[in-house]
């Protein structure tokens, strides 16, 4: 079957957890109009709160999902950034050990959508480590700091990829 969209990418978060929102915080960024415009036409920016149901939902039938969620391991260093490309697996393996805000989240709805082949046919999933997620708004700086970086990777990621540049382009 033929990707309904090229590429989407999911926000996985709630902004009102400090820096679980980071997700929520680059797909917005990527949203606003400068960057917008150089993202290609079929790109989908998507904000979730990481229910597997609706991940797989907007990843179906894509070519290219690109994920961003945040982790809070036990030694955070907030801002710190990994990145797995076409690795499942390794993301089922970290899902195992994960401390996340999410009761079922990345790692079900992977295990679920290769159950029913509802897999993109490229995932790149992007966690942020973070140092707060009690009730709030505002990231935290270190983890402010790094979306600005990370929304510069996933446009490397996407124009990796290809695509007509979006129609809404300004020159200048």
């Amino acid at each position: 079957m033929k990707p309904l969209a090229r590429t989407v990418v999911i926000g996985i978060g709630n902004e009102f957890r400090r820096d679980d929102g980071v997700g929520w915080a680059v797909v917005a960024l990527l949203g606003e109009q400068g960057m917008k415009c150089r993202l290609p036409v079929d790109t989908v920016l998507a904000r979730c709160d990481g229910e597997p149901g609706r991940l797989i939902a907007l990843w179906e039938n894509v070519g290219l999902a690109v994920v961003v969620d945040a982790c809070f391991p036990p030694s955070a260093r907030p801002g710190r950034t990994a990145r797995w490309c076409d690795d499942p697996a390794g993301v089922l393996r970290a899902g195992a050990g994960r401390h996340s805000t999410h009761g079922l989240g990345l790692a079900e709805a992977l295990r679920l959508g290769e159950s029913i082949g509802s897999l993109p046919h490229r995932l790149v999933l992007y966690a942020v480590e973070g140092a707060d997620h009690s009730p709030g708004l505002g990231l935290t700086p270190e983890v402010a700091h790094a979306v600005p970086r990370l929304a510069g990777r996933i446009m490397a990621d996407i124009e990796e990829r290809g695509g007509p540049p979006s129609s809404d382009h300004h020159a200048g």
